[in-house]
C-alpha cells in the first residue's frame, strides 16, 4: 500500500493521529467552513489509508476517529438517558403584536437594559450533544424534555458534528443543543427513490430527519446526509455571559451556527429581522419555519427564569404557512393500499416554498363539496410543512366562467368497484381488497415481509 514509504519516517501511531487530525480539520472545511482545501478524490485516500491502517492495528482503536463517520450496519438498541438540563419547548407566536407583548415583559421583569438575540427556528428535530475534554462522548434526543434516546452513534455519522474539537477554550465538560436537519436536496432524492420503490413518502424534512435519527442501522443513517446547526451553550463555566457571545466562540471551536444571527435592542430592529428572513429563508438549502428571540443575557435569563414548559426569557415566532394563487386544470383521484381513495388536484405549476408545486391534495369529500370547486377555478394553495400542499381556498372574483363542478367520484377508479364510506370516517374506500390492484400489492408486499 501507498502509505508504506510514509510509515519509514514515522511510527504507525504517528501515522494514525495525523491522519486523524488531517481528516477532522478537512471535514470542518467541507461541512462547515462550505471552502474545501483539497480534492474529493484526495480525501477519499486519506479516509482508506486510515481505515486500513487501524482495521490491521485495533489497539489504536478511537471512538472520535473520522472512520465512525461511515456508520456500522450493526443494530444497536437506544438507550434511555436522563438530561442534566432539562429541554423544553418554547412559546409561540404568530403576530408583530405577541412579540411586543413578550419584548413588554421583559422589559418590566428585568428593569434594565437588555438586548435580543435573533436567530431562524430550524425545521428539525431537536439534539443534545455532550462533550468532554474537547471529545463528542454522548448524543441525546429531546424525548420528552427529561429524558431521551442515546444517538450517539447515528450523530457521529453526521459530518457537520465535529468528534473532535479544534483548539479552544471551552469549558473540560458541556452541552450544547442544536437541530439535526434534512437538506431539501437530499429530502427530494431521498423520496424520489422511495416513490420508485412504491414506499411512503415522508411528509417533510423534519419527518425524515427524525425518522433517520431513530434507524438502528447507522450506516444508512450515515448515506441519508444529515445536517445540523447547534444554538445553545450550557454548561457550569460557560465561557461569556451573552448567549451571542458563547455562540461564537462555539463556532471557533468547530460547531456549525447560524452565522447571520442578530443581537437588537429594540423592537423594531427584531421586526426588521424577522421580516428579513420571512423572504430570504425561502432560499436557504434547509427548512425553516419561524424565528427564535432570546434575551441575551444568562445572567438575565436566570432572573427571568421559567415556567412550568417553557423559559421566560425566549420565544419562538412562527411564519406564516406560504400560500400562492394557481389554476386548477384537472381533479384526479388515487387507491391508498388500505383502499381509501384521495382526490389531488393538478395544478399549473407554481413556485411555493422552495420547490416547484404542480399537485395539492383535496383530502376527502367534505372538503371538496366546502370549498365548490370547478375546473379552471383560480386557487389559493398553501405548503404548511407538508410534502403535498393542500387548497384552502378558491377566488370566486377571477371566476368569469365556471367550468365542470368538481364532484366526488363514485366508483373505484383501478377496479370500478362501487366506493363506501364507513361510519365516522372522512374517507371513501374501495371494498374490493381481492383484486383491486393497489391493495393487492398491499397483501403482497405483507406477504413477502412475513415469508423472509
Amino acid at each position: 500500500m501507498f502509505y508504506i514509504i510514509i510509515l519509514t519516517f514515522m511510527t504507525i501511531q504517528e501515522r494514525i493521529d495525523e491522519l486523524r487530525a488531517e481528516l477532522h480539520r478537512h471535514n470542518y472545511n467541507y461541512y462547515v467552513s462550505n471552502s474545501p482545501k483539497i480534492s474529493d478524490q484526495e480525501f477519499d485516500f486519506m479516509m482508506r489509508e486510515l481505515q486500513d491502517l487501524e482495521a490491521a492495528h485495533p489497539e489504536y482503536y478511537d471512538e472520535n476517529s473520522p472512520t465512525m463517520r461511515v456508520g456500522s450496519d450493526i443494530s444497536k438498541e437506544f438507550v434511555q438517558v436522563d438530561h442534566k438540563y432539562p429541554m423544553l419547548s418554547l412559546g409561540n407566536t404568530y403576530s408583530a403584536a405577541e412579540v411586543a407583548d413578550f419584548y413588554q415583559r421583559v422589559k418590566t421583569s428585568l428593569n434594565e437594559d437588555f438586548e435580543v438575540c435573533c436567530e431562524l427556528k430550524f425545521d428539525g428535530t431537536s439534539i443534545s450533544l455532550t462533550y468532554q475534554n474537547g471529545k463528542l462522548v454522548q448524543a441525546v434526543t429531546r424525548g420528552d424534555g427529561t429524558h431521551g434516546d442515546d444517538v450517539t452513534e447515528n450523530v457521529k455519522t453526521i459530518r457537520s458534528i465535529p468528534l473532535v474539537l479544534n483548539k479552544g477554550d471551552y469549558p473540560d465538560e458541556f452541552e450544547i443543543r442544536g437541530e439535526i436537519l434534512m437538506p431539501w436536496a437530499v429530502f427530494d432524492e431521498l423520496n424520489k427513490e422511495r416513490e420508485q420503490r412504491e414506499e411512503s413518502l415522508f411528509a417533510n424534512p423534519r419527518n425524515a430527519a427524525s425518522g433517520t435519527l431513530k434507524l438502528q442501522n447507522s450506516s444508512v443513517v450515515a448515506s441519508r446526509k444529515l445536517d445540523a446547526y447547534l444554538y445553545y451553550l450550557l454548561s457550569e463555566n460557560v465561557p461569556c455571559d451573552g448567549h451571542y457571545e458563547n455562540l461564537i466562540k462555539a463556532k471557533s471551536w468547530g460547531f456549525k451556527v447560524f452565522d447571520q444571527m442578530r443581537k437588537a435592542k429594540t423592537l423594531d430592529e427584531i421586526y426588521e429581522f424577522i421580516n428579513y428572513w420571512d423572504v430570504e429563508r425561502k432560499n436557504l438549502p434547509v427548512a425553516t419555519d419561524g424565528i427564535v428571540l432570546k434575551v441575551n443575557s444568562y445572567r438575565q435569563q436566570r432572573n427571568l427564569g421559567f415556567t412550568a414548559k417553557s423559559p421566560r426569557w425566549a420565544i419562538a415566532y412562527k411564519f406564516q404557512a406560504e400560500r400562492e394563487c394557481t389554476r386548477l386544470n384537472e381533479v384526479t383521484f388515487q387507491v391508498g393500499r388500505t383502499g381509501a381513495v384521495t382526490p389531488v388536484a393538478n395544478l399549473d405549476p407554481v413556485q411555493l416554498a422552495g420547490t416547484v408545486v404542480k399537485r395539492a391534495s383535496l383530502h376527502n369529500a367534505d372538503i371538496i363539496k366546502s370549498l365548490d370547486l370547478h375546473i379552471g377555478d383560480m386557487v389559493y394553495v398553501e405548503k404548511g410543512g407538508e410534502i403535498i400542499p393542500k387548497i384552502v381556498g378558491v377566488d370566486k372574483e377571477a371566476r368569469s366562467m365556471a367550468g365542470e363542478e368538481v364532484n366526488f367520484i363514485t366508483h373505484c377508479p383501478e377496479c370500478g368497484s362501487e366506493l363506501v364510506r364507513y361510519e365516522g370516517e372522512a374517507a371513501y374506500y374501495c371494498p374490493n381488497d381481492s383484486t383491486c390492484p393497489p391493495q393487492i400489492k398491499e397483501e403482497l408486499s405483507i406477504l413477502s415481509a412475513v415469508r423472509l
